[in-house]
């Protein structure tokens, strides 16, 4: 029998959130297969499973099945449905081995995959299965999950599946969302830089550590680096005491540093260095940690007492501390899943807590980009060469649009292309010739432009690149705070991409951009004049707008635009 909840104020749905759960019932009326919702790390997916099931007990006389990995995730959901349907908490049964409790006849049951991947017709029959971290169901083959929904759908033929994750895509097979997978569509989704701007979630911020370790003669084992090469790389004496130098360094403002290490030894080692080497307490937490003992030390460095927690493997997922504000990455990773789970657990938002700086010691940040554009990788194991690059000046790892950075102001030279491209020119051989060619855009950046030597007072460009090579890329600004013919044709290519206002600043242009308040790219037109000093774009092939962030429905009428094909590089 679940507790008794205590008197807390109910959880109040924020916009999107509620947006998720309509999308869900939606999915459920017109379609005939298993949806998922992806909401990022430190977003709240629980509000939204404890929705759905006070939903299916109170109003439709369901039965519902919430499954999860992990204690700490199902601990968190029993705690949420508590304060979202305290009419109910009779009504809630938990079955789990760690947490000593086997309820089974409940119309609401929280359960660990592990204590009931073979107990489906012990549980009886459910109308909704909820699947946290749903990136975990296997595409094929016979794990728990796939063991566990198989036979509950024997039980019951009717029975529909939820699928609610951060990730949805695997290392080696990509999307999880599939046809002929088990979860069919992705049916809501939100992003991070969304949820940053509406203050939802945690700024972060990145340094890449200056002693670094060679990573390239690293092999891949079913998508990943193989652990036994990564830990005798990352464990060499010398590395771990300048990583631990620069660690202590860099964090002497901060107050929540989670390190993950590359194994125990190295683990225990980094442990060792923070103590011995700079008088700093250190907690170290992996799989062989004796419950009582992890429980001691989450509590200590949530509460503020320990500044350092050191983990292997066991703080990605499940693990909700919001007072972290420094990410320490001492490990390298294949996983672009892993490394977005590692830097989720800074995403969280806590008084006094301005950002969270992620100190990438195994150059993941180059190796995936930055966090919210995290994808699969391709068939290989690897990708192609990330959106991100590093400062020569401060070490801050940045989106690679950026000319000056953000941190030290350091001006990266202009791109040129190289003498030797690997690609055959398309520039006429006769001065004056014209040639447009059509480009897929494989990304976009976005940053604030500051002409060279200009005063300080002058005006700003918010300079967009679109990402047409593996190393090519192709720029245009747009002149919000300029006057005259510039912000007009500023302010009509925002109301060809959005229906947001349009910005008065290029950093506000900035904001709405990277939290997907304009429009997707898809391709654009390049014309060059031979001789020439610059490229243009002619034309773009745009997506349709996306929603209002504020989520109104109501849309802006705006005038046909019409690209002039004429930007000056200001």
């Amino acid at each position: 029998m679940a507790p008794k909840p205590t008197s807390r104020p109910a959880i109040q749905l924020r916009p999107y959130q509620v947006d998720a759960v309509d999308a869900v019932y939606r999915h459920l009326r017109e379609r005939d297969d298993n949806p998922v919702v992806v909401i990022p790390t430190g977003g709240g997916k629980t509000p939204v499973m404890a929705t759905i099931c006070r939903d299916v007990v109170s109003q439709w006389n369901g039965r519902v099945l919430v499954l999860a990995h992990v204690r700490e995730l199902l601990e968190q959901t029993v705690d949420k449905l508590h304060i979202m349907a305290p009419d109910l908490w009779r009504q809630i049964g938990v079955y789990s081995a760690g947490l000593k409790s086997r309820d089974t006849d409940h119309p609401i049951i929280v359960a660990g995959i592990q204590s009931v991947y073979k107990r489906a017709a012990e549980l009886d029959a459910f109308s909704l299965i909820l699947v946290d971290e749903a990136h975990l169901i296997p595409p094929e083959g016979d794990g728990m999950f796939r063991q566990f929904l198989a036979d509950a759908k024997v039980v019951n033929p009717n029975v529909r599946t939820i699928g609610l994750t951060a990730t949805p895509f695997r290392m080696t097979t990509g999307s999880i969302c599939a046809p002929e997978n088990f979860l069919n569509a992705v049916c809501y989704e939100i992003g991070v830089k969304e949820l940053i701007v509406q203050g939802h979630l945690c700024r972060l911020r990145s340094k890449a550590g200056r002693a670094k370790a060679d990573t390239s003669g690293l092999h891949i084992r079913g998508g990943e680096f193989i652990a036994d090469e990564v830990e005798r790389l990352m464990d060499d004496q010398d590395l771990v005491r300048s990583a631990c130098a620069e660690l202590v360094e860099q964090t002497a403002d901060r107050h929540s540093v989670l390190v993950f290490a590359s194994g125990i030894q190295h683990g225990l080692h980094i442990q060792q260095a923070l103590q011995d080497g700079h008088g700093q307490e250190c907690g170290f937490i992996c799989g062989d940690t004796p419950d009582a003992k992890r429980e001691e030390l989450i509590e200590l460095f949530r509460s503020g007492d320990l500044k350092f927690l050191c983990n292997v493997n066991v703080l990605t997922t499940g693990f909700d501390a919001t007072n972290v504000d420094c990410v320490a990455l001492l490990r390298p990773t294949n996983s672009p899943g892993l490394f977005y789970q590692c830097c989720g657990r800074g995403f969280r938002t806590d008084p006094g807590k301005a950002d969270c700086l992620v100190l990438d010691f195994g150059g993941n940040v180059m190796r995936h980009g930055p966090v919210d554009q995290v994808k699969p990788r391709d068939a290989s194991g690897r990708g192609g060469e990330a959106p991100a690059k590093e400062c020569p000046e401060c070490h801050a790892v940045i989106a690679a649009g950026y000319g000056r950075c953000p941190d030290c102001g350091f001006m990266f030279p202009e791109r040129e292309r190289s003498n030797h491209d690997a690609e055959a020119t398309t520039a006429g051989v006769l001065s004056g010739e014209v040639t447009t060619t059509e480009y897929s855009v494989l990304g976009i950046s976005y940053s604030v432009h500051i002409k060279r030597d200009a005063p300080a007072d002058s005006p700003r460009t918010m300079r967009v690149e679109y990402q047409i090579g593996l190393n090519r890329w192709q720029s245009e600004w747009i002149c919000f705070e300029h006057t005259g013919y510039a912000r007009n044709k500023a302010e009509g290519w925002w109301r060809q991409r959005s229906n947001e206002p349009v910005p008065a600043t290029a950093e506000d242009a900035v904001d709405v951009c990277e939290a997907g308040g304009i429009c997707e790219t898809h391709a654009i037109t390049v014309r060059t004049v031979a001789g020439e000093k610059y490229d243009r774009i002619a034309k773009h092939e745009l997506g349709p707008k996306p929603p209002l962030l504020s989520g109104a429905d109501e849309r802006i009428p705006v005038p046909e635009y019409e690209w002039a094909g004429d930007e000056v590089p200001f």
